[in-house]
């Protein structure tokens, strides 16, 4: 399974309780990777318009793109 695919079926499968995550969040996902490492791959999901970023002003989460309560307000 691609690390793209990891991602994408962790936030998946924890849609119904939560649509955004932090950073370290992602971190378990890949035990053999380092923290760089695992944001490459979120960075490169977001440019894919896949993921989202949110952004509270001091942090900064990840969600897949559209899901949330959010959404529907986003573009107001």
């Amino acid at each position: 399974m691609a690390d793209e695919d990891v991602v994408i079926e962790f936030l998946q499968g924890k849609s119904a309780a939560k649509s955004k995550f932090y950073f370290k969040d992602f971190l378990p996902l890949f035990p053999d990777k380092g923290p760089r490492e695992v944001k490459k791959i979120l960075t490169k999901l977001v440019n894919e318009q896949k993921l989202e970023f949110w952004s509270s002003g001091s942090t900064t989460m990840y969600g897949l793109k559209g899901a949330g309560k959010q959404a529907g307000a986003e573009g107001e």
